[in-house]
């Protein structure tokens, strides 16, 4: 049995005093397990620092990805179905996860793409900064932005892409919607980002955070149905301090006419769901108490399958109907 062990406050207290303004996770619903850790572990170089299960539906993995330290506004999620049919994605969903890396690293992942059996596009010049696309597995649409801001975050020294080169977390997210308005006004007035440039029909908007610090809202002429199933974003969360914070966040959300849920414990962090004007599912999460509360060690973080205290007694059944994942 995995006995969890809930770290000191000091762990969820370093973790409040690095607390910026951004996104905090994406998730997205994937095909094969085993494939989609391969894709983002051995050929991305991310690290799995949880490995759960969607408390909503136990039958499925909930798999976590992020830099080394597991930080906010680095880890990419996924629900892995894998009979789902391929997804297809439309209006009033984010379509886009942007990864950060070195501004001077551009040869390094345009070779190592290319030996990975990768096709991309780029890189183009977006906003300033070049861009690389790809998709992965699941024709999930990725960016690699070359961002002199990445330079001075740490990288993951144990992956499997050199710590000079490595994903430093996200950049962003784009979104496609119709009406941005309401949806800049909610960035802007809930989540601490701030209107700075815009192209066609892109508009930038940028926090503070080292990480995780600009949505494009991608404005469409008219709306389009998509199709759920793999390789669409499931919801967008944005970064709350503390619970306290949190709570205040989901004030001013219903101040915008909106409805949030109520806060639910998801262990890592607290959560408060609601859907955004322009159409896309939002989170609201705290920055801990963390991916690391609920591993012994630093180097233990993924390596066990992580239920909370609810599903414990029905870990047997779980951990049969799950594939194995070969890490």
């Amino acid at each position: 049995m995995f006995i969890v062990h809930i770290n000191p406050n000091s762990e969820k207290e370093n973790i409040m005093a690095d607390h910026q303004k951004g996104i905090h996770h994406i998730t997205i619903l994937s095909g094969d397990a085993q494939v989609n850790y391969d894709f983002y572990v051995k050929k991305l170089g991310l690290r799995m620092v949880l490995k759960s299960v969607n408390q909503d539906d136990p039958g499925t993995y909930h798999l976590f990805y992020a830099n080394g330290a597991g930080k906010p506004g680095s880890s990419i999620t996924f629900f892995p179905w894998p009979m789902a049919h391929q997804g297809v994605p439309g209006t009033g969903e984010a379509v886009a996860v942007s990864f950060a890396v070195p501004s001077t690293s551009g040869g390094y992942w345009k070779k190592r793409l290319a030996d990975e059996g990768i096709e991309f596009d780029g890189p183009e010049k977006r906003f300033g900064l070049d861009v690389i696309r790809f998709r992965d597995p699941d024709n999930m649409m990725l960016e690699l932005v070359f961002d002199p801001a990445a330079d001075a975050v740490d990288a993951w020294k144990d992956a499997t892409v050199p710590a000079e080169h490595g994903i430093r977390g996200f950049w962003g997210t784009t979104m496609r919607i119709v009406e941005t308005d309401e949806t800049t006004a909610l960035l802007e007035e809930v989540f601490g980002f701030k209107k700075t440039d815009a192209e066609k029909n892109l508009t930038l908007l940028k926090s503070g955070s080292e990480i995780g610090h600009s949505v494009i809202l991608e404005k469409a002429e008219k709306a389009g149905y998509g199709k759920n199933g793999r390789g669409i974003i499931h919801h967008v969360a944005f970064r709350a301090k503390d619970e306290e914070e949190e709570l205040e966040m989901r004030r001013k959300v219903i101040d915008h006419g909106l409805q949030p849920t109520t806060v639910i414990d998801r262990h890592v962090f607290k959560s408060v769901y609601f859907r955004s004007p322009g159409g896309v599912l939002f989170e609201i999460a705290t920055d801990g108490p963390g991916y690391r509360s609920v591993a012994d060690r630093d180097e233990d973080m993924g390596k066990e399958l992580f239920l909370p205290e609810w599903l414990e007694p029905r870990r047997q059944d779980i951990e049969s109907g799950l594939p194995e994942i070969r890490l």
